[in-house]
């Protein structure tokens, strides 16, 4: 049996269509991979960023404890600095006393060392104070940095969730069109066919 022009014309429409739907077929597949390939990438990217700003904080955080610490220790070496000074402003008041005939523990050198005495533990409270301060404050801004950090990479991997959940309802939308688009090219094929072969 020979076939007409028509037929042959519509057989060959017939082919060109079903190579057409196959190329849609194959370019949505291209496209759902490439959106599949995009969220797993964004995860990626937010789980390493996420990681890498929690080492950063916890490196500044170190840093801010260690600062604190230093500077409760300058404070205590203030208090300390102020003992040694009373100890000697005290000798020298007791020497002086001593080599001009004064008693040394009754009268006015008994007074001046009392008070020098009870201004110098004030300002040691005031420097022991400020110590726990630098502490405490050091200890609050470190755990304040590193519970931000937590919070902010909880919603930046969240954030990045969500959008590669978009990419791949995006990539299946895309392939459900694409097998769409291929059906249409069929009927079209099947059309054109009947057409030619009418």
């Amino acid at each position: 049996m020979a076939l007409s022009t028509g037929q042959t014309i519509g057989i060959a429409g017939i082919i060109g269509a079903y190579g057409e739907s196959e190329a849609q077929k194959a370019a949505s597949i291209n496209q759902q991979t490439s959106y599949m390939l995009q969220a797993r990438d964004t995860l990626a990217v937010s789980q390493v960023r996420a990681d890498m700003s929690g080492q950063y904080a916890t490196i500044q955080a170190g840093r801010t404890i260690k600062k604190a610490e230093i500077e409760a220790q300058n404070y205590t070496i203030a208090g300390n600095t102020l003992l040694r000074n009373m100890r000697a402003t005290n000798a020298a008041v007791r020497a002086r006393a001593a080599a001009s005939g004064v008693v040394l523990g009754e009268g006015s050198v008994q007074a001046v060392q009392r008070e020098n005495v009870a201004a110098t533990m004030r300002d040691v409270g005031i420097s022991d104070l400020n110590a726990l301060t630098a502490r405490v404050l050091g200890f609050e801004d470190a755990s304040a940095m590193l519970q931000s950090t937590d919070y902010q990479n909880m919603l930046n991997v969240y954030s990045a969730r969500s959008q590669a959940g978009q990419m791949e309802f995006a990539g299946t939308a895309a392939r459900q069109t694409g097998g769409i688009l291929a059906g249409a090219t069929l009927v079209r094929g099947g059309v054109d066919y009947l057409r030619a072969t009418a």
